[in-house]
Protein backbone atom coordinates (compact mmCIF):
# COMPACT_ATOMS: atom_id res chain seq x y z
CA UNK A 1 0.00 0.00 0.00
CA UNK A 2 1.46 3.44 -0.91
CA UNK A 3 -0.11 6.84 0.32
CA UNK A 4 -0.14 9.07 -2.16
CA UNK A 5 -2.00 12.44 -0.18
CA UNK A 6 -3.30 13.14 2.75
CA UNK A 7 -5.61 16.14 4.09
CA UNK A 8 -7.57 16.81 6.79
CA UNK A 9 -11.05 17.31 6.65
CA UNK A 10 -13.09 20.20 8.53
CA UNK A 11 -13.97 17.97 11.76
CA UNK A 12 -10.34 17.01 11.55
CA UNK A 13 -10.96 13.32 9.74
CA UNK A 14 -7.85 12.17 8.01
CA UNK A 15 -8.56 11.47 4.60
CA UNK A 16 -5.64 9.94 2.53
CA UNK A 17 -5.61 8.54 -0.68
CA UNK A 18 -3.53 5.15 -1.69
CA UNK A 19 -2.56 2.77 -4.25
CA UNK A 20 -2.35 -0.73 -3.79
CA UNK A 21 -0.73 -2.20 -7.33
CA UNK A 22 -3.13 -0.61 -9.94
CA UNK A 23 -6.49 -0.31 -7.68
CA UNK A 24 -6.46 3.39 -6.13
CA UNK A 25 -8.19 3.73 -2.91
CA UNK A 26 -9.05 6.39 -0.17
CA UNK A 27 -8.75 5.70 3.87
CA UNK A 28 -10.22 8.14 6.69
CA UNK A 29 -9.62 8.04 10.24
CA UNK A 30 -10.92 9.78 13.46
CA UNK A 31 -8.98 12.38 14.11
CA UNK A 32 -9.07 11.78 18.38
CA UNK A 33 -8.03 7.86 17.54
CA UNK A 34 -5.88 6.39 20.66
CA UNK A 35 -5.93 3.48 19.69
CA UNK A 36 -6.48 0.98 17.15
CA UNK A 37 -10.17 1.65 15.87
CA UNK A 38 -12.40 -1.08 14.07
CA UNK A 39 -12.64 -0.40 10.14
CA UNK A 40 -15.76 -0.09 7.77
CA UNK A 41 -15.29 -1.36 4.41
CA UNK A 42 -17.34 1.10 2.30
CA UNK A 43 -18.98 -0.30 -1.06
CA UNK A 44 -20.13 1.83 -3.37
CA UNK A 45 -21.95 1.10 -7.17
CA UNK A 46 -19.37 0.73 -10.10
CA UNK A 47 -19.56 4.49 -11.31
CA UNK A 48 -16.19 5.20 -9.95
CA UNK A 49 -14.78 6.94 -7.06
CA UNK A 50 -14.87 10.46 -7.96
CA UNK A 51 -18.14 10.19 -8.79
CA UNK A 52 -19.64 8.64 -5.60
CA UNK A 53 -16.87 10.56 -3.66
CA UNK A 54 -19.40 12.93 -2.07
CA UNK A 55 -21.62 10.20 -0.75
CA UNK A 56 -18.61 8.07 1.01
CA UNK A 57 -16.76 11.26 2.36
CA UNK A 58 -20.39 11.66 4.26
CA UNK A 59 -20.24 7.89 5.43
CA UNK A 60 -16.48 8.33 6.00
CA UNK A 61 -17.44 11.24 8.24
CA UNK A 62 -20.45 10.00 10.40
CA UNK A 63 -18.13 6.64 10.87
CA UNK A 64 -15.16 8.80 12.32
CA UNK A 65 -17.79 10.63 14.27
CA UNK A 66 -18.42 7.76 15.89
CA UNK A 67 -14.91 6.06 16.27
CA UNK A 68 -14.27 4.20 13.07
CA UNK A 69 -11.87 4.06 10.05
CA UNK A 70 -13.55 3.51 6.62
CA UNK A 71 -11.96 2.83 3.42
CA UNK A 72 -12.90 2.14 0.19
CA UNK A 73 -11.02 1.00 -3.35
CA UNK A 74 -11.85 1.44 -7.03
CA UNK A 75 -13.77 -1.23 -8.51
CA UNK A 76 -12.69 -3.13 -11.58
CA UNK A 77 -13.96 -1.50 -15.02
CA UNK A 78 -14.52 2.19 -12.60
CA UNK A 79 -12.75 5.52 -12.72
CA UNK A 80 -9.56 5.55 -14.46
CA UNK A 81 -9.41 1.28 -14.40
CA UNK A 82 -9.07 -0.47 -17.91
CA UNK A 83 -12.51 -1.06 -19.16
CA UNK A 84 -13.78 -4.62 -19.72
CA UNK A 85 -15.55 -5.26 -22.97
CA UNK A 86 -17.86 -8.07 -22.20
CA UNK A 87 -19.06 -6.47 -19.14
CA UNK A 88 -19.36 -3.19 -21.06
CA UNK A 89 -21.38 -5.56 -24.05
CA UNK A 90 -23.73 -6.86 -20.75
CA UNK A 91 -24.34 -3.72 -19.42
CA UNK A 92 -25.28 -2.23 -22.91
CA UNK A 93 -27.96 -5.61 -22.88
CA UNK A 94 -29.30 -4.90 -19.82
CA UNK A 95 -29.87 -0.75 -20.73
CA UNK A 96 -31.81 -2.27 -23.57
CA UNK A 97 -33.85 -4.79 -22.20
CA UNK A 98 -34.92 -2.27 -19.25
CA UNK A 99 -35.76 0.53 -21.83
CA UNK A 100 -38.03 -2.21 -24.19
CA UNK A 101 -39.65 -3.01 -20.80
CA UNK A 102 -38.32 -6.59 -21.30
CA UNK A 103 -37.36 -9.50 -18.89
CA UNK A 104 -33.49 -9.15 -17.65
CA UNK A 105 -32.27 -12.63 -18.78
CA UNK A 106 -30.46 -14.50 -16.09
CA UNK A 107 -27.70 -14.62 -19.14
CA UNK A 108 -27.02 -11.17 -19.14
CA UNK A 109 -27.19 -10.62 -15.38
CA UNK A 110 -24.19 -13.12 -15.05
CA UNK A 111 -22.21 -11.73 -17.68
CA UNK A 112 -22.47 -8.45 -16.01
CA UNK A 113 -21.95 -9.34 -12.15
CA UNK A 114 -19.85 -11.85 -11.95
CA UNK A 115 -17.28 -11.16 -13.30
CA UNK A 116 -17.32 -8.08 -11.27
CA UNK A 117 -17.66 -10.57 -8.12
CA UNK A 118 -14.74 -12.75 -8.68
CA UNK A 119 -12.14 -9.86 -9.56
CA UNK A 120 -13.47 -7.23 -6.66
CA UNK A 121 -13.59 -9.94 -3.70
CA UNK A 122 -10.08 -10.90 -3.99
CA UNK A 123 -9.06 -6.89 -4.49
CA UNK A 124 -11.31 -6.16 -1.08
CA UNK A 125 -9.04 -9.23 0.76
CA UNK A 126 -5.96 -7.70 -0.72
CA UNK A 127 -7.17 -4.01 0.50
CA UNK A 128 -8.22 -5.55 4.04
CA UNK A 129 -4.58 -7.42 4.51
CA UNK A 130 -2.90 -4.35 3.66
CA UNK A 131 -5.18 -1.72 6.10
CA UNK A 132 -5.18 -4.02 9.14
CA UNK A 133 -1.19 -4.27 8.78
CA UNK A 134 -1.46 -0.06 9.87
CA UNK A 135 -1.29 0.24 13.54
CA UNK A 136 -4.30 2.93 14.18
CA UNK A 137 -5.92 0.06 12.65
CA UNK A 138 -7.61 -2.97 13.69
CA UNK A 139 -10.87 -5.23 14.15
CA UNK A 140 -13.82 -5.81 14.12
CA UNK A 141 -14.51 -5.02 10.69
CA UNK A 142 -17.95 -4.51 9.16
CA UNK A 143 -18.44 -3.74 5.34
CA UNK A 144 -21.55 -1.55 4.38
CA UNK A 145 -23.46 -0.67 1.07
CA UNK A 146 -22.38 -1.31 -2.68
CA UNK A 147 -23.11 -4.34 -5.09
CA UNK A 148 -25.16 -6.84 -2.84
CA UNK A 149 -23.54 -9.52 -4.89
CA UNK A 150 -20.15 -8.51 -3.31
CA UNK A 151 -21.39 -8.38 -0.24
CA UNK A 152 -22.53 -12.03 -0.35
CA UNK A 153 -19.59 -13.18 -1.27
CA UNK A 154 -17.14 -11.17 1.22
CA UNK A 155 -19.63 -12.37 3.97
CA UNK A 156 -19.14 -16.30 2.79
CA UNK A 157 -15.00 -16.18 1.88
CA UNK A 158 -14.04 -13.39 4.47
CA UNK A 159 -13.82 -14.49 8.06
CA UNK A 160 -12.62 -11.25 9.56
CA UNK A 161 -15.89 -9.30 8.39
CA UNK A 162 -18.12 -9.46 11.32
CA UNK A 163 -21.59 -7.96 10.11
CA UNK A 164 -22.47 -6.40 6.86
CA UNK A 165 -25.32 -3.53 5.56
CA UNK A 166 -26.17 -4.73 2.14
CA UNK A 167 -28.44 -2.63 0.00
CA UNK A 168 -30.97 -4.66 -2.03
CA UNK A 169 -30.67 -2.15 -5.00
CA UNK A 170 -28.53 -4.51 -7.79
CA UNK A 171 -29.52 -7.82 -9.94
CA UNK A 172 -27.99 -10.66 -8.48
CA UNK A 173 -27.05 -13.97 -10.17
CA UNK A 174 -28.94 -16.81 -9.31
CA UNK A 175 -25.20 -18.59 -7.99
CA UNK A 176 -25.01 -16.14 -5.74
CA UNK A 177 -28.26 -17.23 -3.94
CA UNK A 178 -26.96 -20.30 -2.51
CA UNK A 179 -23.83 -18.43 -1.74
CA UNK A 180 -26.22 -16.58 0.57
CA UNK A 181 -27.42 -19.68 2.20
CA UNK A 182 -23.62 -20.05 3.39
CA UNK A 183 -23.81 -16.52 5.08
CA UNK A 184 -23.71 -16.44 8.95
CA UNK A 185 -22.77 -13.07 10.14
CA UNK A 186 -25.18 -10.53 11.28
CA UNK A 187 -26.97 -8.67 8.44
CA UNK A 188 -29.06 -5.34 8.45
CA UNK A 189 -30.63 -5.43 4.64
CA UNK A 190 -31.92 -2.43 3.06
CA UNK A 191 -34.68 -2.73 0.80
CA UNK A 192 -36.61 0.34 -1.39
CA UNK A 193 -40.25 -0.85 -2.19
CA UNK A 194 -40.51 0.67 -5.42
CA UNK A 195 -37.37 0.48 -6.46
CA UNK A 196 -37.58 0.74 -10.55
CA UNK A 197 -34.24 -1.23 -11.75
CA UNK A 198 -35.17 -4.22 -9.62
CA UNK A 199 -37.10 -7.09 -8.78
CA UNK A 200 -38.89 -6.93 -5.08
CA UNK A 201 -39.94 -10.70 -5.32
CA UNK A 202 -36.26 -11.68 -6.09
CA UNK A 203 -35.08 -9.20 -3.22
CA UNK A 204 -37.28 -10.86 -0.56
CA UNK A 205 -36.00 -14.00 -1.62
CA UNK A 206 -32.91 -13.25 -1.54
CA UNK A 207 -33.57 -11.71 2.19
CA UNK A 208 -35.01 -15.02 2.99
CA UNK A 209 -32.01 -17.13 1.93
CA UNK A 210 -29.62 -15.45 4.56
CA UNK A 211 -28.20 -18.15 6.60
CA UNK A 212 -27.62 -15.49 9.25
CA UNK A 213 -29.13 -15.85 12.23
CA UNK A 214 -29.69 -12.56 13.14
CA UNK A 215 -30.93 -10.71 9.79
CA UNK A 216 -33.32 -7.84 9.54
CA UNK A 217 -34.87 -6.41 6.63
CA UNK A 218 -35.57 -2.87 6.53
CA UNK A 219 -38.26 -1.88 3.67
CA UNK A 220 -38.77 1.78 2.68
CA UNK A 221 -41.46 3.32 -0.10
CA UNK A 222 -39.66 5.10 -2.85
CA UNK A 223 -37.55 4.57 -5.69
CA UNK A 224 -33.81 3.30 -6.12
CA UNK A 225 -32.33 6.64 -5.21
CA UNK A 226 -34.34 7.51 -2.31
CA UNK A 227 -32.90 5.90 0.49
CA UNK A 228 -34.18 8.31 3.63
CA UNK A 229 -32.01 9.48 5.96
CA UNK A 230 -33.21 7.86 9.00
CA UNK A 231 -32.82 4.30 6.94
CA UNK A 232 -29.35 5.20 6.63
CA UNK A 233 -29.24 6.63 10.30
CA UNK A 234 -30.39 2.97 11.66
CA UNK A 235 -27.60 1.26 9.33
CA UNK A 236 -25.02 3.41 11.34
CA UNK A 237 -26.44 2.52 14.26
CA UNK A 238 -26.68 -1.34 13.32
CA UNK A 239 -22.49 -1.59 13.11
CA UNK A 240 -21.53 -0.05 16.24
CA UNK A 241 -23.58 -2.29 17.57
CA UNK A 242 -21.63 -4.82 16.27
CA UNK A 243 -18.36 -3.23 16.14
CA UNK A 244 -17.93 -1.73 19.16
Amino acid sequence: MHFTSEQRLDEGVLEREFTLGEIPGILWTPASASAPVPLILLGHPPLGLRKMYPRLVARARHSAAEGFATATIELPGSGDRPRWPAVEQARADLRRAMEAGEPVSDEIVDALVLPLVDKAVPEWQAALDALLSLPELGGPVGYSGGVISIGIRLAVVEPRISAAVLFSGSFVPRALFEEARQVTIPLHVLLQWDDEGNDRQAALDLFDAFGSKEKSLHAHLGGHTGVPQYAGDAAAQFLTRHLK
